[in-house]
């Protein structure tokens, strides 16, 4: 499946447009993760654009969400580890981690929510002027951006990344893509 197609795919299922830039934050992150590893870097856009497109069917029944996505994208032939990754990012289910793209993409999805806040608590609202001194003060906040998981956050220990290298790798990766996602 090409980008453009599962782009299509991602839009066709999911309608709100804050989450689709949440998937394209997340795409972001993984391709960057995915060269810092030496890793397929398409498998790993793949699964971070489409994780949450089920989001709109299983909003109110989080038990469903990813199995739902898993079952979508193996309907769409995606590859089978992709559909793995997606159906393992939902802590709720308590399915193994195994591969890097499992464990890159569990911890990457609050990740994205903690930096586009980030952004958006500064005037700008733009992610050129967070900074990473001030993403860590954040990340301490437990009040700040509570649905961004600090627990997962940090299970970025298990791609053994520093908590201040995932976020310099995330936050790279999501001013990057700025434009897309609304916060140039």
């Amino acid at each position: 499946m090409t980008r453009n197609e599962a782009l299509e795919l991602l839009k066709k299922h999911l309608k709100n447009e804050n989450l689709v830039k949440h998937c394209l934050a997340v795409e972001a992150v993984m391709v960057h993760l995915a060269k810092h590893f030496g890793e397929d870097e398409e498998k790993w856009a793949l699964a971070g654009l489409l994780h949450d497109i089920d989001y709109d069917y299983t909003k109110d029944d989080p038990e469903k969400h990813s199995l739902m996505g898993a079952e979508m994208l193996e309907k769409e032939g995606l590859p089978e580890d992709v559909v793995y990754a997606v159906k393992v990012h939902n802590e709720r289910h308590g399915l193994p981690r195994n591969s890097k793209m499992d464990k890159a993409l569990y911890c990457t999805d609050p990740l994205t929510g903690l930096i586009t806040a980030a952004a958006l608590i500064k005037p700008e609202k733009s992610l050129s002027v967070v900074k990473i001194k001030s993403l860590k003060k954040r990340f301490k906040e437990k009040a700040f951006a509570k649905g961004a998981n600090r627990e997962i956050i940090a299970a970025c220990s298990e791609l053994d990344l520093s908590l201040e290298e995932f976020m310099t790798i995330g936050l790279k990766a999501m001013q990057g893509a700025a434009d897309d996602l609304g916060l140039a």
